[in-house]
């Protein structure tokens, strides 16, 4: 696994990378389809908390397999801890739902299951998440500012669109902290 550590504020010392690649290293036991990860840490202010630092770890693995998790704790220690369950879980869940219950496969736009329940264990029709609506629309071609504004218009969390200088379908996104995020295709390798 090709692993990065990156600080936005200050540097990080040897220890807390060691730590860090060894508590995160862990989670290849439970998914070896993981082939990048990358190490975000940083401080932040809070109001009522002080100062807490903060740790994003995204994992990148075959199969177009993209796990993200993010944590604020009083020390990053404990920041990595809290991330690397949280991303223990998402193993699981996505264990569950791609191995356990058989894949899911699209034909002519729909979603069907194949194989079945393990263990002979069905689930309620009515609990299990299910698409319930398609909704198609033209996508025009058109630069992230301008998509901005097209997304405050509607009032929308997220905005999907053309970029008029690359002709690459993008997606925009409402951040918890206010600003916007860009999503980027890019060609898998």
């Amino acid at each position: 696994m090709e692993f990065i550590v990156k600080s936005r504020n200050g540097k990080v010392t040897q220890r807390e990378q060691e730590y860090i690649k060894e508590k995160i290293g862990k989670l290849e036991r439970y998914l070896d389809l993981i082939s990048k990860c990358t190490v975000e840490v940083g401080e932040a202010q809070r109001r009522s908390q002080g100062t807490l630092h903060r740790a994003q770890v995204t994992l990148v693995g075959d199969h177009g397999i993209l796990l993200r998790a993010e944590e604020f704790a009083p020390d990053l220690n404990s920041a990595i801890d809290i991330v690397h369950d949280n991303l223990q879980r998402q193993i699981q869940r996505y264990k569950d739902k791609h191995w356990r219950r058989g894949k899911l496969r699209r034909q002519a736009g729909e979603i069907v299951e194949v194989g079945g329940e393990a263990n002979g264990a069905g689930a309620d029709e009515e609990t299990r998440p299910r698409i319930v609506r398609t909704k198609e629309f033209q996508v025009k071609p058109m630069f992230s500012d301008e998509a901005v504004e097209q997304m405050e218009l509607l009032g929308h969390d997220f905005f999907v669109f053309r970029d008029a200088g690359t002709s690459q379908i993008n997606v925009l996104y409402r951040r918890e902290d206010g600003n916007y995020g860009l999503i980027v295709p890019e060609a898998a390798e």
